[in-house]
């Protein structure tokens, strides 16, 4: 995703794209067209977004955004859809990544989530008890906000009380050792290849 983000090389970007196609062959029917349905939809957006400067010169730079977007939300999914969450932490330790960084990444990710599903419950609630036209309905937002608000300062008080009970001391430790196979050793050397590619294609 780094260096697609900062390739200005279309042919760097279709490689990607053969790459992603590439680890979506080994992948479930169902994974793959949730991959693609995504994906497509968020290049759609994007071209509609960029529609404009096609009239002024600017073809090139508006199709590679669109495939940009398609295989950086593509990448995303993969990883979303294959990868738990508790593995990546522990993959963030096993490369001796700061313990202060990994919870914040661990809480906030988490947390945003929680919060975001109350806040739509929330205001599921309110629609469901706005009868007929309620010109005032936009005043409720100021309150469930307040209520999100305490809300998010109740959880984060119940989560430093749990964590301080269980004797977190804000340092992670994996006891899991990490065993590469076969597979791990191809995705290492296609990564190294796309490196190389992206080195080479830079250039011309």
């Amino acid at each position: 995703m780094l260096l697609l983000s900062l390739s200005n090389s279309f042919s760097f970007a279709v490689v990607v794209i053969v790459y992603i196609l590439v680890i979506l062959s080994f992948l479930d029917a169902e994974i793959i067209l949730k991959v693609f349905k995504i994906s497509f939809i968020m290049a759609f957006f994007t071209f509609i977004m960029l529609l404009p400067s096609l009239f002024i010169g600017s073809r090139n730079s508006s199709t590679l955004m669109t495939v940009k977007v398609f295989a950086t939300v593509a990448v995303l999914n993969i990883l979303t859809r294959t990868t738990r969450w508790n593995d990546i932490t522990g993959a963030l330790r096993f490369f001796h990544a700061p313990d202060l960084f990994i919870l914040v990444l661990d809480i906030t990710i988490k947390y945003i989530m929680m919060l975001g599903e109350y806040a739509l419950s929330m205001l599921y609630s309110l629609k469901m008890r706005s009868v007929g036209k309620n010109r005032r309905k936009y005043t409720s937002l100021s309150g469930i906000a307040g209520t999100m608000f305490i809300k998010s300062r109740e959880m984060a008080e119940d989560m430093y009380s749990a964590m301080e009970c269980r004797g977190f001391t804000g340092e992670y430790k994996s006891h899991r050792s990490l065993r590469l196979g076969l597979a791990d050793f191809g995705f290492i050397l296609a990564n190294i290849g796309i490196a190389f590619a992206y080195i080479y294609l830079e250039r011309i």
